[in-house]
């Protein structure tokens, strides 16, 4: 397992940073999103899907209500949000492992509400708040 430790300052640089690892992913990449409300998960996502290549037209929003956002890129960008699930059933109810076998990168937020097995080989991220803007994100590969 590899761990990288980045901080962040600013949304804007969380952004950077989701946008820098996004150019260099590839399709059937899965990264396990964990941190509070809050932390810059959804700001990290934005980035990357700028990363992606997804339009600047396509707005980037938490799918806590539609649990799975797609969107276009060099790559298809599937965006899932588990908070509101109540337990690993529900994952398979909304399609996550039909998602998790696609040729798309998977971003996933809430990621601890899956078991290691499910998720597989993955990129884990956490989010930590430091303060008001500044964030540690440490990532690690789990093959």
């Amino acid at each position: 397992m590899t761990i990288k430790e980045f901080q962040t300052n600013s949304l804007v640089e969380t952004r950077e940073l989701g946008k820098k690892i996004g150019t260099s992913l590839t399709a059937g990449t899965i990264l396990a999103l964990t941190g509070d409300l809050g932390s810059g998960k959804t700001s990290f996502v934005q980035g990357l899907a700028r990363g992606l290549g997804v339009p600047d037209e396509y707005y980037i929003t938490s799918p806590t209500y539609t649990l799975i956002n797609e969107y276009p890129g060099r790559c298809p960008l599937f965006h899932v949000d588990l908070y509101r699930l109540e337990g690993p059933d529900d994952a398979e109810e909304i399609g996550l492992s039909e998602i998790l076998c696609s040729d798309g990168v998977v971003a996933i937020e809430w990621a601890e509400r899956l078991s290691g097995e499910t998720l597989g080989e993955h990129i884990a991220i956490d989010f930590e708040i430091l303060d008001d803007e500044s964030r540690k994100i440490c990532v690690s590969v789990h093959e």
